[in-house]
């Protein structure tokens, strides 16, 4: 283990990620979403071959136990992406970002409605004070507290959270996923699938040829996109899951920082007050799981003498 080192490729990962969605924002005006999660689906895949067949794994990519489970994978996984591409063109940089993080909350509860997960009251609580924090994020977008709201950004605000939701479901059915699968190949037929559900949204939305600039934007969101992936899997080989996760929430300054300078979005009260919160109850949330986990650990060892 190397923890540093895991921690690096985290925050490269995080970075990688939040330029990717600055990217496809950028071209958003030109490409509809679906167009969108193809370019960045498709030109991922070189990325992840070349990782593969470097570590040797190609093959072990190619190998499933499950295909079903990958097309479920791939295809709620489109859809999630597709939502939060769709969100990027219609809301600033740092709010779809916060509302984004919506997502490991929504799957403590989903974990406990749909796998019977134990949550205790802390958790519970956690958990609730994040959802709020998004609540107060999206309010000024559906409500009229502060006027009429814009049509466009009320629509991005329930797009984003409906993108959140499905990133959750998503999460979930790949923590059954890895018990037959392997991470390789998780990765790889994401890719792939994503890129072919994203190619059937062609005769329903109109796909268009995009311009120089914009087609560099995609192209490049593909390749960062993928770089990103291979980044967060390889962290994990160095460092545990519990002392990486807090560094999701590094993607908050990333994001009003690009933000900022390349979109002149200056970030609202609201949207600080509700990101503190969110990153609060989510950063609680990782302790205690890590605090739980060494609880744990340290009573089978003692069991074991």
């Amino acid at each position: 283990m190397d923890p540093f080192r895991g921690i690096a490729l985290k925050l490269a990962s995080v970075t990688c990620f939040v330029v990717m969605a600055a990217l496809i924002k950028a071209a958003s005006g030109e490409v509809p979403p679906g167009e969108a999660v193809f370019f960045r689906s498709l030109f991922a895949l070189p990325v992840i071959f070349m990782w593969l067949v470097r570590r040797g794994e190609f093959l072990a990519g190619l190998r499933v136990k499950s295909p079903m489970g990958h097309v479920w994978r791939g295809m709620i996984g489109a859809s999630a992406m597709f939502l939060n591409f769709y969100a990027l063109g219609l809301l600033p940089l740092p709010e779809a970002t916060v509302i984004g993080y919506a997502s490991p909350l929504l799957l403590v509860v989903f974990a406990a409605m749909f796998a019977g997960e134990d949550v205790r009251l802390f958790r519970f609580s956690a958990v609730f004070a994040g959802l709020i924090g998004v609540v107060i994020v999206m309010m000024p977008r559906i409500t009229v507290f502060n006027g009429a709201p814009d049509p466009r950004e009320q629509l991005g605000a329930m797009v984003a959270l409906g993108g959140a939701c499905l990133a959750a479901i998503v999460q979930l059915h790949v923590r059954n996923m890895v018990k037959s699968e392997t991470t390789t190949s998780i990765v790889f037929w994401f890719s792939i699938s994503c890129t072919v559900a994203a190619l059937m949204t062609l005769p329903f939305s109109q796909w268009v040829l995009p311009n120089m600039l914009a087609c560099i934007f995609l192209i490049l969101a593909g390749l960062i996109g993928g770089l990103a992936q291979v980044f967060l899997t390889s962290c994990y080989r160095y460092a545990d899951a519990s002392m990486l996760a807090p560094f999701d929430y590094a993607s908050m300054l990333f994001a009003l920082i690009i933000g900022y300078v390349f979109f002149d979005e200056v970030p609202t009260t609201a949207m600080l007050v509700g990101a503190l919160i969110v990153i609060a109850a989510g950063v609680a949330i990782i302790l205690r799981e890590r605090a739980l986990g060494l609880s744990a650990a340290r009573r089978k060892k003692a069991d074991a003498l």
